[in-house]
């Protein structure tokens, strides 16, 4: 019986926006930022960042590079939340439902400290609180310092959350993710980016 929901970030709590994210690249200076990102797992110093290999102050500085002008934080920030598309309110909803009805939450997330930092700030549902107000726990890639696809991720969360593959649901846009997820033992549920996945999940937890 599933116990514990493990949610990704992008693409399944708000809709994922990589264009307008790369606009946002552009914008301070980075002139091939829509080749550079990607919708699920960056490379280059981008995916260094997310990985935990490089800090955001070393990120600042070699995106600084790539821009040929000195940027601020709050320039990297401004450009990383290009990431975050609508988020509504039945989404928020859903995820205090899940919680009423004893289920344990946590969000999964290959993510960096720069949209984090507005991630778990009061501005980002729109009623003043953060996503830990959401969810019994948060593994970011950054701070776990490695991104799924890969096996480790996903054990560390089971871990983290006393619960065995069998007892765990997983939601998440990305096929190659949810595909890393099933060799565990994991269920998965894969909806479009920005899909309703309601109907998905209530599918997979009433089997």
């Amino acid at each position: 019986m599933i116990s514990n929901i493990a949610f990704d970030l992008g693409g399944v709590i708000f809709k994922l926006c990589k264009s307008q994210a790369a606009d946002r690249f552009v914008e301070i200076g980075v002139a091939d930022a829509h080749s550079l990102l990607d919708d699920f797992e960056q490379k280059g110093i981008f995916g260094a960042l997310e990985s935990g290999q490089i800090d955001a102050e070393q990120f600042r500085v070699e995106l600084s590079r790539l821009a040929g002008r000195e940027l601020t934080r709050e320039q990297c920030r401004y450009a990383w939340v290009g990431y975050a598309g609508e988020r509504p309110r039945w989404i928020f909803d859903t995820l205090q439902e899940l919680r009423d009805r004893g289920y344990k939450l946590c969000l999964l997330s290959n993510t960096n400290p720069y949209m984090m930092s507005w991630v778990l700030s009061p501005e980002f549902d729109g009623m003043g609180h953060g996503v830990q107000y959401y969810f019994d726990a948060i593994y970011a890639s950054y701070e776990m310092r490695v991104m799924k696809p890969a096996s480790r991720i996903f054990e560390m969360m089971l871990a983290g959350q006393h619960a065995t593959a069998q007892e765990t649901l997983f939601i998440d846009d990305s096929p190659r993710n949810c595909e890393a997820a099933a060799t565990l033992g994991i269920r998965t549920v894969c909806p479009a980016n920005g899909a309703d996945w309601r109907p998905l999940v209530e599918a997979a937890l009433t089997e």
